[in-house]
């Protein structure tokens, strides 16, 4: 039996339903994942400039677009758990240059964003208030690292409540086997995966 069939079997990847009134959620296009000057960053470019396309028009709209970054205090250096794991996050302190969002993701200031301490951007942040508060059903996650924080994130989102899409071309990893492995999941069990065409035309659908 083929693993497609294991999990159609298992009653997984069944379609999502789509709403009326998405947000696009950003993980972490800051400057210490995009800017290969540092360790912890690798080439996004294509992925910003996908996802840009889709912030651009959903502001355009009057949706909800938000971004997201991990910032550290220099306390938690040796607090977290995390950090003593994945070393390589602790460079990523408040007030850095490693913290910003990237302008080339077309970031404005009316723009939220959401600063957290752990992979999921839902996780001890307001962003789940923020969202029902703006009548979202539907949020599209996009960002980086697929396997980490976009992963994370889009576990929440649907524990949250909320209907999940994730556009493959504006998710970004350090390595193609987990950015393919994490997408294959969330498709299975937590989201749509799908594609910026589509997330677009969907959009252009509700304009």
């Amino acid at each position: 039996m083929s693993q497609q069939q294991v999990y159609s079997d298992a009653g997984f990847g069944q379609k999502v339903a789509r709403g009326s009134k998405p947000a696009i959620v950003v993980v972490d296009f800051s400057y210490g994942f995009t800017d290969t000057q540092y360790p912890t960053a690798a080439d996004m470019s294509v992925q910003i400039a996908a996802t840009r396309r889709l912030t651009d028009k959903a502001r355009a709209m009057g949706l909800p677009v938000i971004y997201t970054t991990i910032a550290y205090q220099p306390w938690e250096r040796e607090a977290l758990p995390w950090l003593k794991k994945a070393a390589g996050m602790a460079a990523l302190q408040a007030g850095s240059r490693l913290v910003e969002i990237d302008t080339a993701t077309g970031i404005t200031p009316a723009d939220p964003v959401i600063v957290k301490h752990g992979a999921s951007a839902f996780h001890g942040t307001n962003l789940a208030g923020l969202l029902t508060g703006a009548g979202v059903d539907t949020v599209v996650v996009a960002g980086a690292t697929t396997s980490g924080c976009v992963r994370a994130t889009v576990v929440d989102a649907v524990q949250s409540g909320f209907n999940v899409l994730v556009p493959a071309d504006c998710c970004a990893d350090r390595a193609q086997a987990p950015h393919d492995a994490n997408l294959y999941d969330m498709n299975q069990k937590y989201a749509d995966v799908t594609d910026a065409d589509d997330i677009e035309n969907w959009l252009d659908s509700l304009d």
